[in-house]
């Protein structure tokens, strides 16, 4: 257990992440999901993050409105990416312990996150399969004879509004 505290982000993020463009419809984005077995996309926008969509604000898109009335099948199909996603991202980036990552993922229940460089270019994702990922395999190996002085993680992280 004491190796995951010292495992980072760059080895077990899903690399490249594949990102959707704001332009794209609820519609397309829908078969994306489909095909992908992932539960959110990064948004870029001119090679930079820009937002978040996952499958619960693809999901959201055709809940009732205000008075109780679900949109036309066909108006919430053309939605935009833009229209649904979040822009409020929470990010790591490729140094971060998987520790941290855990700990953000628990606090803010969010099942991934982007991994970004200093220019807020996309480098990968983290989800929690590859923290599970990297769990098993520390639980494989032979714990260390010393614990650490401190678990704590310091969680680093960035919010792009």
């Amino acid at each position: 257990m004491y190796e995951f505290l010292e495992e980072t982000v760059q080895h077990d993020m899903m690399q490249p992440a594949r990102a959707v463009a704001a332009e794209i419809t609820l519609g397309d984005l829908l078969r994306l999901f489909t095909a992908d077995n992932v539960d959110a996309y990064p948004v870029e926008s001119n090679g930079r993050l820009c937002g978040i969509v996952s499958k619960g604000d693809a999901v959201r898109a055709f809940a009732p409105g205000r008075a109780g009335i679900p949109p036309h099948y066909d108006d919430a199909m053309g939605t935009t990416v833009e229209q649904i996603m979040s822009r409020h991202v929470m990010t790591v980036d490729a140094e971060t312990k998987l520790q941290c990552v855990l700990h953000l993922m628990e606090k803010h229940r969010i099942k991934s996150l982007p991994v970004v460089d200093a220019g807020n270019r996309l480098l990968g994702l983290i989800a929690r399969e590859n923290v599970i990922r990297a769990l098993a395999r520390c639980n494989r190996r032979q714990p260390s004879a010393q614990a650490p002085t401190t678990c704590r993680p310091a969680c680093r992280s960035q919010a792009i509004a």
